[in-house]
């Protein structure tokens, strides 16, 4: 039996990051850790209850008021968000948390509380995790790790076809700024920035199918499987 690893899958925004992982994790029987989808989960809880990110008591309050847990979907053969107790997938991707959810994670003690909880999460290994700083924050001692980028235009039409599945129609305009937006407050962060891990292997997803982005981890994982003594 091939040594269970951990794998870390980083990058920007709509580069197919979260479906990658799912994939990969399904092939490999491997736990899979939606990051973002934690972070969305948390945004969603602060609208709802009006909490304000300026005030950093009412911020830690809450955090002890949050539970999250993914629950596999057979219907989906993935796993769903569920914030409480709720499912909230679907709510999760919609754009107002998108709007929200950059600045929400960049706040220092929330990314503590979900750093804590991912890497509680890893600690059996046999796990695919995707985020903005999973390789270099949340494992940095993962066995493989990819950073994944695409060319802006080709995420602003992966997005909008999301959002659209979802009921969503919005300018392709507004989807660009928003990305924009979610790129700058990522990667200059002063918890946790986006950025590129030393070790990682870059995956550019711009032109490669989603069956083609699952084979290039999988690959990666066979050589590094076969390296583990």
């Amino acid at each position: 039996m091939s040594k269970k690893i951990v794998i870390a899958l980083d990058g920007f925004s709509s580069c197919g990051k979260s479906t990658t992982a799912r994939h990969v994790a399904a092939v490999l029987h491997y736990a899979f850790v939606d990051s973002g989808a934690m972070y969305r989960a948390v945004a969603l809880y602060f609208h709802r209850n009006d909490i304000s990110l300026l005030d950093l008591n009412q911020v830690a309050n809450a955090l002890k008021e949050i539970e999250i847990t993914f629950v596999f979907n057979p219907a989906k053969q993935s796993s769903d968000t569920y914030l409480n107790g709720e499912n909230v997938e679907n709510e999760i991707r919609m754009m107002f948390i998108s709007d929200m959810v950059s600045q929400v994670s960049a706040l220092p003690i929330v990314r503590h509380a979900m750093v804590a909880l991912q890497q509680k999460m890893g600690e059996k290994k046999g796990i695919v995790m995707d985020g903005r700083d999973i390789g270099t924050v949340v494992f940095p001692k993962a066995e493989l790790k990819i950073f994944m980028t695409a060319e802006p235009h080709i995420r602003a039409q992966r997005r909008k076809l999301e959002l659209l599945q979802k009921g969503e129609d919005l300018p392709l305009e507004e989807i660009v700024e928003n990305l924009r937006k979610r790129d700058e407050i990522d990667s200059n962060r002063s918890e946790g920035p986006l950025k590129r891990a030393v070790d990682a292997i870059d995956l550019d997803t711009s032109f490669r199918s989603m069956d083609e982005q699952v084979e290039f981890v999988l690959e990666h994982v066979r050589r590094v499987q076969g390296e583990i003594k």
